[in-house]
């Protein structure tokens, strides 16, 4: 391509990419932990089923428990997610606070 087929005119930038350091680390974080596709699923089991167990995520998903578990500890290292220790159960459900923080990074950018 020539330089005379780009088009003489360039858009206004449509967004913005002022984010750097920690928050950037962290957004980068959390972004990469959504982007394993079992992740996901487990993010979209914990919307409709908060406080659930690790048991309840396993009888979900067609892998095994320590895989579960796996996944469990990336979601929770991101953010995404919280769980308290119950007996011999850990106790999930998705974290508002980080979440809403995600929220508004990605539409600072966007």
């Amino acid at each position: 391509m020539t330089a005379t087929q780009f088009p003489t005119v360039v858009p206004p930038a449509c967004c913005t990419l002022e984010i750097s350091g920690i928050e950037q680390e962290r957004l980068v974080k959390m972004f990469k932990a959504l982007g394993n596709p079992t992740r996901f699923e487990i993010m979209k089991f914990l919307v409709v089923r908060p406080g659930c167990i690790t048991g309840d995520i396993v009888e979900f998903l067609p892998i095994a428990q320590a895989t579960v578990s796996q996944h469990l500890k990336v979601l929770r290292e991101a953010g995404w997610i919280s769980g308290i220790t119950e007996g011999p159960a850990v106790c999930y459900w998705l974290n508002e606070e980080n979440i809403a923080w995600f929220k508004a990074r990605v539409g600072e950018i966007f």
